[in-house]
């Protein structure tokens, strides 16, 4: 009994206390930066900015080269000003084409610098109004006369998505994912013994089989809420 007088008293002190503290810094709501977060540790949260600059044309378009080449990749691409340039120089064997600001969702693509011929003459034609499936044909039958080459082997990186937003510190853009093409010029599902439609999300198939665009394809795994 002698204990726990003072326990009380104690106890009573403390709950006073309290709720002067509570009186004179009252609780505010969340903001709504917060909300979004799922009330996540404040360390955790992504601070996310829109693309811009060219600068963040330049950092968003590397993550789709290979982490230990980035540094050294020649990007190119549409700048905010609308013009085709190049938006950095490099020296390895990657070519990273940007995110094209003008167009809705985000869309960069990686590939070895012996893919370039090729993929200027596909730009090339588009500029002149040729539809996609002119542009197959005439690369095809350019392809076949030597005109044109594609590596065998040779492999485009595609980092895309549907946000253009992104964490200014890791460079990665809001939900986008990697695919992967591997080109194969002439080949088939026979002389591969690739299916030619995927099997499942994540596994190779055959597209665009016995043509100069037969490539080996290779989708992400869908996201848990997809």
């Amino acid at each position: 009994m002698k204990n726990t007088i003072p326990a009380l008293l104690i106890t009573t002190m403390l709950i006073s206390c309290n709720l002067s503290d509570k009186t004179k810094n009252p609780v505010t709501e969340p903001s709504e930066t917060e909300t979004m977060t799922d009330s996540a540790p404040s360390d955790d949260k992504k601070q996310l900015k829109p693309i811009e600059t060219d600068e963040d044309l330049v950092a968003t378009a590397l993550m789709a080269a290979p982490k230990a080449s980035r540094d050294n990749c020649t990007v190119i691409g549409y700048n905010m000003a609308g013009e085709f340039v190049t938006l950095k120089e490099g020296d390895n064997e990657f070519i990273v084409l940007a995110d094209d600001p003008k167009k809705n969702g985000f869309n960069a693509a990686c590939y070895h610098k012996d893919l370039e011929p090729f993929m200027a003459r596909g730009r090339a034609l588009r500029e002149e109004g040729k539809t996609a499936e002119e542009i197959f044909d005439i690369r095809e039958a350019e392809m076949k006369s030597g005109k044109l080459n594609i590596p065998t082997g040779a492999t485009l990186h595609i980092y895309y998505g549907e946000q253009t937003m992104y964490d200014p510190e890791t460079s990665e853009v809001e939900g986008a994912k990697l695919r992967y093409v591997v080109y194969m010029p002439w080949a088939t599902a026979a002389s591969t013994g690739l299916p030619e439609i995927p099997a499942a999300p994540n596994h190779p198939w055959i597209m665009n089989p016995g043509t100069h665009r037969a490539h080996i394809m290779i989708s992400p795994l869908p996201s848990p809420q997809e």
